[in-house]
């Protein structure tokens, strides 16, 4: 009898551990297994956020099909407690193993809202964006001069949600002295700023921030990403180039930032002025000249005049030989590599030709005839 018992139990038991064993074979699958959700969503872990909290959501948005699974394995993988705030975009079919990853290992993702602070040459202005899961593509939430306008109620309900990304981004052909005003004009950040840096110096990039940053901390992450990029360029510059130092290439790469906006022409801007400085001709390039006039504190509203032309400043390049002194702007990284660079031509001219970039001439002969055709253009224009 008591055989009989003991059989029927080890039997018992055994069908029970291999029905454990399944059960556990199942749920390891049902949780590495591609989830329900059908499209990307955003999903935003608020601060002090459980694991239960969390699963019940997802499930609600159809992102998981278990909440006691889901909770199980994070508890298991023993990540139930490193939950970290933010917002996250969860890709179609994520499992519930890649969610709780994501949400606890891989930090957040470029979703939610995202507040750019962009310095210009002419305006300052702030970019409010909001990614839209579906599309992918960020959606202008609002716009406005944050210099001079009062921020829209949009960015406060975006702070409200308590993870609004910054950035702060600097467009190519800045000043530095445009570089602090603007710093100076953006509440986000803290701090004086010693020094107006040397112009040149800063690279024209897009720079994740803080609320608290420091503006000088900042000039400092500019500074020291523009020394790299121009260390890199000069190391690995074309041979015989007619200046001798980074420095000097700097200064022409501020020139063709100055003169183009069209990136298939650097090259051959660069050459002009290479051409002109290996014949020893001046550089006669108006963006000098206007250099001189402001000092880069803002922009010229108007033409050149005569007089200023004729002027003899270190940055009359109608008058002064070889390069100005120092750069004229903060070029980016394509026209410094167009000055290490330039196009092999004969070009010694350029001339706008109406279509936003320029006609160039071999000869003088050539160069009045584009300039005849850009004066048509410009009294059909008026």
């Amino acid at each position: 009898m008591w055989r009989n018992i003991v059989s029927t139990f080890l039997t018992l038991a055994i069908v029970l551990l291999v029905a454990a064993f399944g059960l556990l074979a199942w749920a390891q699958r049902e949780y590495r297994a591609p989830g329900p959700l059908a499209e990307a969503i955003c999903y935003r872990v608020d601060k002090g956020a459980t694991i239960g909290k969390v699963a019940g959501a997802l499930t609600e948005a159809g992102a998981i099909s278990s909440e006691y699974l889901f909770r199980a394995g994070a508890d298991y993988s023993k990540k139930a407690h490193l939950l970290k705030f933010g917002s996250y975009l969860i890709e179609p079919h994520s499992s519930m193993e890649q969610i709780v990853d994501q949400l606890t290992v891989g930090g957040p993702a470029t979703c939610g809202n995202e507040l750019n602070l962009r310095i210009g040459v002419r305006v300052n202005d702030a970019v409010l964006r909001e990614l839209d899961p579906a599309s992918r593509d960020y959606v202008e939430v609002a716009k406005w001069r944050f210099a001079e306008e009062p921020a829209p109620e949009a960015l406060a309900k975006a702070r409200d949600k308590g993870d609004l990304r910054l950035r702060v981004t600097l467009a190519e052909g800045v000043t530095s002295w445009q570089v602090v005003e603007g710093l100076k004009a953006i509440a986000e950040l803290e701090g004086e700023i010693a020094a107006v840096p040397p112009e040149g110096s800063l690279a024209p990039d897009s720079y994740a921030i803080e609320k608290g940053t420091t503006r000088q901390s900042i000039l400092d992450e500019m500074a020291a990403r523009q020394a790299k990029i121009l260390a890199e360029a000069w190391e690995g510059r074309d041979a015989d180039l007619p200046y001798q130092t980074p420095e000097e290439a700097l200064v022409m790469a501020s020139i063709i930032e100055k003169e183009t906006g069209v990136p298939d022409e650097r090259g051959q801007v660069a050459s002009v002025f290479v051409n002109r400085l290996r014949q020893g001709m001046k550089l006669q390039t108006d963006p000098t000249v206007i250099y001189g006039v402001t000092n880069g504190q803002g922009v010229l509203e108007r033409g050149l005049r005569q007089s200023e032309l004729k002027r003899e400043t270190p940055y009359n390049t109608y008058v002064i030989d070889g390069l100005p002194p120092t750069p004229i702007a903060n070029p980016g990284r394509a026209s410094i590599e167009a000055a290490m660079h330039p196009e092999a031509t004969q070009y010694l001219f350029f001339v706008a030709d109406g279509s936003g970039g320029h006609a160039f001439a071999e000869t003088l002969a050539e160069h009045n005839r584009n300039v005849a055709k850009w004066r048509a253009i410009e009294k059909q224009q008026q």
